[in-house]
């Protein structure tokens, strides 16, 4: 039984020695724990668009070669002002969420803030594994148009793909594509699971605490 519930049980029995906690008491250390959570998840967000940013530099120079040479040099530089820009407006949010949390007086609004952060760490969620499934779709779908040139491009910047014949290169490239991909988003979905998903239910279980008080 951790703190929060034994201090429930002193408020909801009254029939200890200890000193007696109130209403407010029990608010208090909700409002206390949920503060905290929103906080992480601000400061979650913002090391996630660092990683991404850290990540970036770490993609090798081939790769960039052959996506400028293919065409995309402006289309991804696009996708990334967009995403930057996207990402912002979250941290936004996150932080406004944090600042409402910890100047609420009331549980109705303390449970209005935990509903709000909970759709919007959601709306986020869904915005990067959705962009992120759209963006490989798209980008392979073009390299489909390209595979001609893409096939040039690859043996130029990867030896190993010189001993695949033009006939055979297509299904070797988007077969490893696709096998790539789907552990991508796979690795990405348990980060989100992981990291927000035990967040949101800490987030939740103080909802349904604060529903209970306010019975």
């Amino acid at each position: 039984m951790d703190e929060l519930e034994l201090l429930k049980k002193q408020w909801q029995t009254r029939e200890q020695e200890f000193p007696k906690l109130s209403y407010k008491d029990i608010y208090q250390m909700l409002l206390k724990k949920s503060s905290s959570i929103v906080k992480w998840i601000f400061l979650i967000s913002i090391g996630e668009i660092i990683l991404w940013t850290l990540l970036a530099f770490l993609v090798p120079e081939s790769s960039k070669e052959i996506n400028n040479g293919i065409g995309l040099k402006t289309t991804f530089l696009i996708i990334n002002i967009i995403n930057y820009v996207v990402f912002a407006v979250f941290i936004f949010l996150f932080y406004k969420n944090y600042l409402s949390i910890k100047v609420t007086d009331s549980v109705k609004g303390l449970m209005e803030t935990i509903l709000k952060t909970r759709r919007t760490v959601k709306y986020f969620v869904i915005y990067n594994v959705g962009a992120s499934v759209l963006l490989l779709i798209g980008v392979n779908l073009f390299y489909y148009t390209k595979k001609e040139q893409l096939y040039e491009l690859m043996i130029d910047n990867y030896e190993g793909y010189s001993a695949i014949p033009p006939e055979s290169f297509t299904s070797v490239f988007f077969i490893s594509q696709i096998i790539g991909g789907v552990i991508m988003i796979g690795l990405l979905l348990l980060f989100y699971r992981l990291i927000y998903g035990i967040l949101l239910k800490r987030l939740k279980k103080n909802y349904k605490e604060l529903e209970e008080i306010n019975l």
